[in-house]
């Protein structure tokens, strides 16, 4: 079922939804499972998993030589989307990233999962590599999420990258794009930003999801502002806990975000990670029954490893 069917669907209390990153190398699906075993009685309307863009590594070789080679530490992404699919008959939105695929590798993906019955999509650029200093496009791979949007209409309008399949399968797929309530890192400013989020809406794309947030006035006036630039489709916030003092740096630095000085004060004040996980909780606790009043229609989760808090803040909530 697509996310915006089940958007309709939605009742007085919002739907939730969780995020999860696919396991590093080596490890099995297995652990997937216990991170979303504990979750699932919730009944989340859709479970996203995060994709992730081969890294260059050096390796030394025996000689005392070192070699260039790609390492995806990450993999499975479209596999784990069918796993979950099967596992737990809940509806999967694999991410889909510009960085480090081709469009060939982009055009496969998207018939695996057409063939595996998964018709979500979330579609996004990536961040770039981690010895670039920018983003940088992949060999024959798209520059911007855009770009890939249009790849994906095309291949639900039939059209293929090549051009000798006449009268190709459709695919039905609903496409949601990123929305930034502080803006983009590297737009200019917020307008600019909220038009390329325009742009993005009137070429398809189904619905928007957040990056995270910890100030719920900066996503009530995210949402005015797309209001009033034409972008009508849901918008989904994108919610994470607060767990230790270290993210009081990590977060701003990686993410982009601003942390309200209420919650930065009163993390400070902890002495122990214990003690910043309970004041996260009841800070996301909080922002949940305010969205709820807003009237969001899902309330989407990125678990990253902290399952137990989720769990505790959604049994809260519901």
């Amino acid at each position: 079922m697509h996310v915006t069917e089940h958007l309709k669907q939605a009742g007085q209390k919002p739907l939730v939804s969780f995020e999860v990153l696919p396991p590093l190398k080596g490890k099995t699906i297995q652990s997937i499972y216990e991170h979303l075993d504990p979750l699932m009685e919730f009944k989340p309307a859709f479970i996203n998993v995060t994709y992730h863009r081969a890294e260059t590594m050096f390796k030394k070789k025996l000689d005392g030589n070192f070699t260039q080679v790609e390492v995806r530490k990450r993999p499975g992404t479209v596999a784990i989307c069918a796993a979950i699919r099967n596992h737990y008959k809940v509806d999967t939105v694999p991410h889909l990233i510009c960085g480090g695929f081709s469009k060939e590798e982009t055009e496969n993906a998207l018939i695996d999962l057409n063939f595996l019955g998964i018709d979500n999509v979330l579609v996004l650029r990536g961040d770039a590599a981690k010895n670039e200093a920018s983003f940088v496009p992949y060999p024959g791979g798209h520059n911007y999420a855009s770009d890939l949007l249009k790849q994906v209409t095309n291949l639900n309008a039939g059209l293929y990258l090549e051009d000798d399949i006449q009268n190709g399968g459709k695919t039905n797929f609903c496409i949601g794009v990123a929305g930034y309530p502080e803006k983009h890192f590297e737009a200019p400013n917020p307008e600019i930003d909220l038009s390329y989020l325009k742009e993005k809406v009137d070429a398809g794309a189904d619905y928007v999801m957040t990056q995270m947030f910890f100030d719920n006035q900066k996503f009530f006036k995210f949402v005015e502002d797309c209001r009033a630039a034409g972008i009508n489709v849901p918008i989904i916030p994108g919610l994470k806990p607060l767990t230790t003092k270290k993210q009081l740096t990590v977060l701003p630095r990686i993410f982009h975000v601003d942390l309200p000085t209420a919650l930065s004060l009163a993390v400070m004040k902890c002495k122990t990670d214990a003690e910043v996980e309970q004041v996260g909780t009841e800070w996301l606790t909080q922002q949940c029954r305010e969205l709820q009043a807003f009237g969001v229609p899902v309330l989407h989760f990125y678990t990253l490893g902290k399952p137990k808090v989720i769990k505790n803040v959604v049994s809260a909530i519901l």
